[in-house]
């Protein structure tokens, strides 16, 4: 094989650059939920009361004497961020596409992490032009725990190849991570809707969905439940199998997250939904979220990507980076 010139080395990324511009991408994802959450909580919904411009006239913030200075600087920061993880996703996708063998499935998930950028900046600036109503705020965040998801199938992605994936679980196993995934998406979304009850709106201004917090939470705890089930189960049947360290690693943080989610939750519940505590559930929604995409995309393999070998003087090994 041709030794390829010292620029085509060094055009190619390495492994662990790639995989690191995939974290940063989970990353940065999971913050602009939680800065989401941070607006919530402090009012700041509408400090910025138009979209795309934050006032009429004016991308930026101008002083108004009906919106107080923090609340413009939290959703303008907040709109941002965006920047960041645009800026995040569209890096990701150029080093995925460097990649040499090609590595159509990275490419591809990368691409749909970094479309699904503007389109969630389309819906939070549908949600500003509806004044915050309850369905929209929820959309809003379902949107980010799909993207938190997509991100997550990229970071196991940029460490593995691109063979025929083989299940290391059992096809019971496998349909119980099914489940597992749908009722955390069941868990997620009724979250959603005890916020959208609650009484952090985004805006004082903004109704609230008339259904009892009391039932919400209930319905929302025992899907938490019927989780925490799941994983057991997946668990038991776990211990019959020879599992990867990687799945290993996937299951016990899924976990922990979990518990530590539901202690979290009930403690925020019975003190009143105090602000700090909202922003910290949110933020272990997305680490379950997270973990839960891990958990999934470890239950099968699909080989090792092959790392650039180091020229030698007499016998060429280079090869480039890929699956």
């Amino acid at each position: 094989m041709p030794t390829p010139s010292l620029p085509e080395r060094m055009s190619r990324p390495s492994v662990r650059l790639v995989r690191a511009s995939t974290v940063t991408v989970l990353v940065t994802q999971m913050m602009i939920a939680v800065t989401g959450a941070i607006v919530r909580v402090t009012g700041s919904g509408l400090g910025c009361p138009t979209w795309p411009q934050c006032f009429p006239g004016s991308m930026v913030p101008v002083s108004h004497a009906d919106i107080a200075p923090l609340h413009q600087v939290v959703e303008f920061g907040n709109r941002l961020l965006t920047w960041v993880v645009a800026a995040a996703a569209l890096v990701c996708l150029l080093l995925a596409w460097r990649v040499r063998p090609a590595r159509p499935r990275l490419r591809l998930l990368a691409g749909a992490v970094l479309f699904g950028v503007p389109v969630q900046a389309v819906i939070g600036g549908m949600t500003v032009l509806l004044d915050l109503r309850w369905w929209s705020v929820s959309l809003h965040f379902m949107a980010s725990a799909v993207l938190i998801w997509l991100s997550g199938l990229l970071v196991k992605a940029a460490g593995e190849g691109d063979e025929k994936p083989h299940p290391i679980v059992t096809g019971r196993m496998r349909g119980v991570l099914v489940a597992l995934t749908v009722v955390a998406a069941a868990m997620v979304f009724a979250g959603t809707l005890v916020t959208a009850a609650g009484p952090h709106a985004g805006d004082p201004s903004t109704p609230r969905l008339p259904i009892s917090i009391p039932l919400l939470t209930q319905v929302h705890g025992l899907l938490v439940m019927a989780y925490l089930c799941l994983l057991a189960v997946f668990g038991f049947w776990l211990r019959g199998t020879s599992p990867t360290r990687g799945l290993l690693r996937a299951y016990t943080a899924a976990c922990l997250v979990v518990l530590a989610q539901g202690v979290l939750g009930s403690v925020q519940y019975v003190t009143g939904v105090p602000e700090g505590l909202v922003v910290a559930h949110v933020l272990g929604a997305t680490v379950v979220i997270a973990t839960v995409s891990l958990l999934w995309a470890e239950s099968r393999y699909r080989g090792k990507p092959s790392e650039p070998r180091r020229a030698r003087s007499t016998v060429s090994e280079s090869q480039p980076v890929g699956g």
